[in-house]
Order: C-alpha cells, then sequence, then structure tokens
C-alpha cells in the first residue's frame, strides 16, 4: 500500500478503528452511528463505481449524514417528539466530530476575495466564483456562509 492510499482512506479506517473502541466501551449510540457510517461507506464501495471512498468521499457521507440527522430531529421537534429529536442531534455531534475543522467567515472571505480578484470577476460571475471558491474550501465551509461572502465581495 503506498502513502497516498494510506492518507487517502485514514479517514475510513479511523471510523471502522473506532467502531472497534465503541464495542468494547460498550457504548451503544456511538456504535450505532458510526456502523450505519460504515454501512453508507461500503455502499458507495459497492456500488459499481468501483472506487475505494477516499477522505474527500467519505466526509461528503457524513455531510449528508448529518443534513438528514439535523432535518429528522427538526421534524421530530414539529411533532413533538423531543426524546427522537434529541437522539438525532446526539448521532449529528458523533459525526461531527470526523468532519474538518470549519473555516471562520474571515478566512472564507479572504479566499473568495483572493479567487474574485484572480478571475477579475463581477457580479454577473456569481456562479463562476462559488464553482471555484467551494473547490478550495472542500469540506472545510458550509456553502451558504460561501454564498453570503461572494454575494456581499461582488455586490
Amino acid at each position: 500500500m503506498t502513502n497516498d492510499t494510506m492518507t487517502n482512506d485514514q479517514l475510513k479506517n479511523q471510523i471502522i478503528s473506532d467502531i472497534t473502541q465503541a464495542m468494547k466501551a460498550k457504548d451503544e449510540l456511538v456504535l450505532s452511528t458510526l456502523r450505519m457510517l460504515k454501512a453508507e461507506i461500503m455502499k458507495y464501495e459497492v456500488s459499481g463505481k468501483d472506487m475505494e471512498a477516499t477522505n474527500e468521499i467519505v466526509i461528503d457521507l457524513i455531510k449528508r449524514s448529518i443534513k438528514q440527522r439535523k432535518e429528522a430531529a427538526e421534524g421530530f421537534e414539529k411533532g413533538g417528539k423531543t426524546e427522537a429529536a434529541q437522539k438525532e442531534m446526539d448521532e449529528m455531534r458523533i459525526l461531527e466530530k470526523y468532519m474538518p475543522e470549519q473555516m471562520s467567515e474571515d478566512e472564507v472571505k479572504k479566499i473568495v476575495q483572493e479567487t474574485i480578484n484572480q478571475m477579475s470577476a463581477t457580479e454577473s460571475d456569481f456562479g463562476k466564483v462559488m464553482g471555484a471558491v467551494m473547490g478550495k474550501v472542500k469540506g472545510q465551509a458550509d456553502g451558504n456562509i460561501v454564498s453570503k461572502c461572494v454575494k456581499e465581495l461582488l455586490g
């Protein structure tokens, strides 16, 4: 196995290792949450794409799972099922531990400004700037924050 492969599946290996730790600690919530995530990773890997789940793919899967849990928690809250909502929020916090550290809004603004300058972008280039910036901050900044900064700095 090359170094690239090792670093490229580090996150997946960490999750598998943490599943073992959760089993030993008899931590059912962490165990069930990570098993669901591992199932998503395995589903991706056998989906016919013939690809191993890289760190980037795993981060995308985690983001999707976090979003699903957030939406479920909101639905449970609206339905008055606070216990179920709390479980979703707890699972969300477990998954968030595997996400890369998020950039501050100031850091995002700096990248947006650099990108605008490099592209000599104008207001009509919003989509191009968004695409370029999202590629640079992949997994480290929320799209809503990037959008807000791009609108602010282009406008």
